[in-house]
C-alpha cells in the first residue's frame, strides 16, 4: 500500500459516518418525494455534489461516480421537471387562447347571425317599401289612365252628341228644304179645301134658301 493514499483511506471513514443521516434522509423521506419534486431534486443534487467533491479529494472513484450520476440524475430530472412545467404553461397558454379564439369566433358568429338577420331584415322592410312605392304608382297610373279614358270616352260622347245634333240639324234642314215644294203644295191645298168648303157650304145656304121660298110660295099659292 502507498504511504501517501493512506490519510485517504483514513479520511473515507469520517465522510462515510457524516454521509449515513444524509443518505438516511434520502431512504426515508426524499425517496418517498415524486422524483421531480424540487425539495428532492435540491437534495439529491447537493448530495451528488458533496459525493462528488469528495470522491475527487479522496480519489475515492465510487463516491465520485455516485456523485456525478446523482447530481446528471437530478439536473436531468430538474431539467425534464421545467421542460413539462414550460409545456403545462404552453399548453394552458394555448388552452387559454384556445378558448379566446373559440370565444371570440362564437362571438363573431353570433354577430355575424346578428348581422345576416338585421341585413336580411332591411332587405325584406327595403322589399316591402319598394313593392308598396310600386303599388302606389301603379294605382296612381291606373287612377290617371282611367281618369284619362273617362275624359277621352266622355269627350267623344260629347263629340259624338255634337255630330249626331250636327247631323240631325243637316237632316232636318234637308228635309224642311226637301219638303217646303211639298208644303207649299198642301198648305195651297188646304187653302183651296177650305174655300171649297166654304163655297159648298155657302151653296148649301143658298139651296136652303131657295127651297124655304119656294115652300113658302106654295103655301101662299093654296
Amino acid at each position: 500500500m502507498n504511504v501517501a493514499t493512506v490519510p485517504m483511506a483514513m479520511l473515507r471513514v469520517p465522510y462515510a459516518i457524516v454521509r449515513m443521516p444524509l443518505q438516511l434522509t434520502e431512504n426515508l423521506l426524499m425517496s418517498r418525494l415524486p422524483e421531480d419534486a424540487s425539495l428532492r431534486l435540491v437534495f439529491e443534487r447537493t448530495l451528488g455534489v458533496l459525493d462528488g467533491a469528495v470522491g475527487a479529494v479522496l480519489g475515492d472513484r465510487g463516491a465520485a461516480q455516485r456523485g456525478a450520476a446523482l447530481t446528471e440524475r437530478s439536473d436531468a430530472l430538474r431539467r425534464a421537471a421545467e421542460l413539462e412545467e414550460q409545456a403545462t404553461q404552453k399548453r394552458a397558454a394555448a388552452d387559454a387562447e384556445l378558448k379566446t379564439k373559440q370565444k371570440k369566433a362564437r362571438e363573431d358568429q353570433v354577430a355575424a347571425q346578428r348581422d345576416k338577420q338585421r341585413k336580411t331584415e332591411q332587405v325584406r322592410k327595403t322589399e316591402d317599401q319598394r313593392k308598396r312605392q310600386a303599388a302606389q304608382r301603379a294605382a296612381q297610373r291606373a287612377a290617371t289612365a282611367k281618369k284619362q279614358a273617362d275624359a277621352q270616352a266622355a269627350k267623344r260622347k260629347k263629340d259624338a252628341e255634337a255630330a249626331k245634333r250636327d247631323e240631325q240639324a243637316t237632316i232636318s234642314a234637308q228635309e224642311q228644304k226637301a219638303a217646303a215644294p211639298a208644303t207649299a203644295k198642301l198648305t195651297d191645298a188646304t187653302a183651296k179645301n177650305a174655300a171649297a168648303a166654304e163655297q159648298r157650304s155657302e151653296a148649301d145656304r143658298v139651296e136652303k134658301m131657295a127651297q124655304a121660298e119656294k115652300a113658302e110660295r106654295r103655301t101662299t099659292a093654296r
